[in-house]
């Protein structure tokens, strides 16, 4: 019986440290990853682009304010939002005050779930079953959203809300395809869909949440790259292990970084890509929900993605 509740007692005092230290201190411990990708012509500069997304952000949050903000001075050639910058009715403001340094670079943006709809309190224990994928949001108030594309837009950032967009990154041209959230179904591809610019440097797809329907069709249409996020890395991971859920259908082999896909690559390694397989891109994020405000063995990050030339 001594044995019994000296295990008791380790167990729960493991559990407390773990939920100490994923509370308290690692969904504050933010990180700037930086990856390479092979996907420019041959003759072109390397370009770098700074990828951020699911901010969640509560006003009251100064350190994490003041950490994006920071990331101007890496002057990147282009920054991409994709999504979720909300976690409160008034956040907003705070979002656009956040942003505003990194809107001195060229940039653009697509909006997440967390955009339009204030957060709720759920079930945790609902992303291990299919009520998670159907992203509903009914019966939760709805964000001034407007507001924050109006600010974009007036930094200088591209609406890319089921959008096909031409910008300049560096001395490239690139054709950029973006659609509205797929966790809420709003994505309409067929708004934006056709062949890849054959004149374009690169085509890269821009999407809040990383579904299949899109990842196929994007790169299916011949986008080199694709960009999400939402998935939080899984934000709650098994350490040695990795990910348990991605909230969507992408399987948790992608669930961050980066790594290769095709049309139909699904539950297919990365380590099978063919030649010319598109890169995929996707951020764990640099927040989560007000009401599980936990990271585990899953840092929140930005990313500094370098485009040099295929090799």
């Amino acid at each position: 019986m001594h044995s019994l509740t000296r295990s008791a007692v380790a167990v729960g005092a493991l559990g407390a440290a773990t939920l100490g230290w994923s509370s308290l201190v690692e969904r504050n411990w933010y990180a700037l990853r930086e990856v390479t990708v092979p996907v420019l012509p041959e003759s072109a500069d390397p370009v770098r682009v700074l990828h951020l997304s699911d901010l969640h952000l509560v006003p009251r949050q100064a350190r994490r304010i003041e950490w994006v903000q920071d990331l101007a001075r890496l002057e990147p050639d282009f920054v991409v939002n994709t999504g979720d910058n909300c976690s409160d009715l008034n956040a907003v403001p705070a979002v656009l005050r956040t942003m505003a340094p990194l809107m001195d670079f060229p940039g653009a943006f697509v909006l997440g779930s967390n955009d339009y709809f204030a957060p709720a309190r759920r079930n945790p224990f609902r992303y291990f079953n299919s009520s998670h994928k159907q992203g509903d949001q009914m019966g939760v108030p709805s964000l001034p959203w407007k507001n924050m594309v109006r600010g974009f837009e007036a930094g200088g950032w591209t609406n890319l809300t089921d959008v096909r967009a031409r910008v300049p990154i560096g001395d490239l041209d690139v054709e950029l395809v973006g659609v509205d959230d797929p966790h809420l179904g709003y994505d309409e591809y067929d708004k934006v869909a056709g062949p890849a610019a054959t004149d374009a440097d690169l085509t890269v797809g821009v999407v809040h949440a990383p579904y299949l329907r899109v990842l196929d069709a994007m790169t299916a249409d011949g986008a080199s790259m694709v960009m999400a996020g939402h998935t939080h890395g899984g934000q709650i991971c098994v350490p040695g292990y990795g990910a348990l859920v991605t909230n969507c259908d992408l399987g948790t082999e992608r669930v961050k970084g980066l790594s290769r896909w095709w049309p139909g690559a699904d539950n297919a390694p990365s380590s099978q890509a063919p030649d010319d397989a598109a890169w995929l891109h996707v951020s764990a994020g640099l927040g989560h929900n007000k009401y599980t405000p936990v990271r585990l063995a899953c840092r929140p990050e930005a990313t500094l993605l370098t485009l040099v030339p295929k090799s």
